[in-house]
């Protein structure tokens, strides 16, 4: 039974969640000094190129440092990157023990971390905290272990599974608690996908709104579109954000000019099987480019080319008390022809939000 984090440790994970979505490809990290019981430095890792969270918090502790403890969601790390080693950092401040949750799968790290320590005399403890920094950090985890994001796939769908009315209507199938919701949550991953024909049709902007207003880091919006459908006057290449669009061969060179002209990246992949650009070659460019989560939001098709593939980690369904007897799925792949090829889900959770209910989840996908 997982036993709970200790109350310097819970402070630590409160920081590192309070970062997330702005230290990518770094990951958030919290981190809580403490001295005869009293919390003399806290904090958590800035953007990319500036402190981590250990630093951040010695800087608050200075030389009271010496002789304290340590705790820190993550691994400390060994290596130079962009700044110098955390480990390095805490063994010149003096302190006496470093308590972190888990380990840092990155190759750079992987115990060098929690070795150098130990080396220097620091007493090292692993494991408070374990199972929550791990849900906190699943992205970074996924990408340092595969190279690839971790993909959530989010919808929201009325209690027959519709996304949209059979006009193509879909605004708004879901309350403004789930609106406030979904827009919270987009400040807190990387990147946002939809397919072509949800831009055709609804013409979202796919930014970060939180509270209606734009936040300031933006996700990188992704958009799938095999043939060349989208307009230059859609939303999405706005330049409220910058845009990648997903494209093969199959769209033409005049269109792809287009699309570039706007300011958007265009990027020629290959296809796969069913003519469409090519899901896990896609995913590999986005972990080369330090992408760690990736949300696609729809539509029914994309949904289930990534269920078909079995390329989703993540998924986050609200459910409106509405039926609407026609209109697009939610998620439409190759059909289960029997219960047992049925995807299911573990961990799951249920809560409410306003009128809808929230369901989040693993999936399991069916044995061979």
């Amino acid at each position: 039974m997982n036993q709970a984090p200790s109350q310097y440790m819970a402070r630590a994970l409160a920081l590192a969640d309070s970062a997330l979505g702005s230290t990518s490809p770094n990951p958030s990290v919290g981190c809580v000094i403490v001295k005869n019981g009293i919390v003399i430095g806290e904090g958590h890792t800035l953007p990319p190129g500036q402190a981590h969270a250990e630093v951040v918090a010695l800087r608050q502790a200075g030389d009271n440092a010496r002789g304290a403890t340590v705790y820190v969601t993550l691994e400390p790390c060994s290596h130079y990157g962009r700044t110098p080693p955390c480990a390095d950092a805490l063994i010149e401040a003096g302190v006496s023990r470093v308590i972190y949750a888990i380990d840092d799968p990155d190759d750079r790290v992987a115990g060098r971390g929690a070795a150098r320590l130990r080396q220097s005399g620091i007493e090292v403890q692993s494991g408070d905290g374990a199972a929550e920094s791990a849900r906190l950090l699943e992205a970074y985890l996924k990408h340092r272990r595969t190279g690839l994001p971790f993909v959530i796939v989010k919808y929201a769908a009325t209690l027959d599974g519709r996304l949209s009315a059979g006009s193509g209507d879909s605004r708004w199938v879901s309350g403004p608690e789930t609106l406030r919701w979904a827009h919270t949550g987009r400040t807190k991953l990387d990147a946002i996908m939809v397919g072509s024909s949800t831009v055709v049709i609804d013409n979202p902007q796919l930014t970060a709104r939180p509270d209606g207003v734009p936040a300031q880091r933006q996700l990188l919006r992704i958009v799938a579109d095999s043939t060349g459908r989208i307009p230059p006057t859609a939303r999405v290449l706005d330049g409220a954000s910058k845009t990648l669009v997903a494209t093969t061969d199959r769209s033409p060179e005049a269109w792809r000019r287009s699309i570039a002209a706007t300011g958007a990246e265009v990027l020629v992949g290959p296809s796969g099987p069913d003519g469409r650009v090519s899901l896990p070659a896609l995913l590999s460019d986005l972990g080369s480019r330090g992408v760690l989560s990736l949300l696609v939001e729809g539509g029914g098709v994309l949904h289930g080319s990534f269920f078909d593939q079995r390329l989703v980690d993540k998924v986050t369904i609200v459910i409106a008390p509405m039926v609407l007897g026609a209109g697009a799925m939610a998620v439409e792949g190759r059909a289960a022809q029997y219960m047992r090829d049925a995807v299911h889900l573990r961990d799951l959770t249920v809560e409410r939000l306003g009128e809808d209910t929230l369901y989040t989840g693993y999936p399991v996908y069916p044995t061979a």
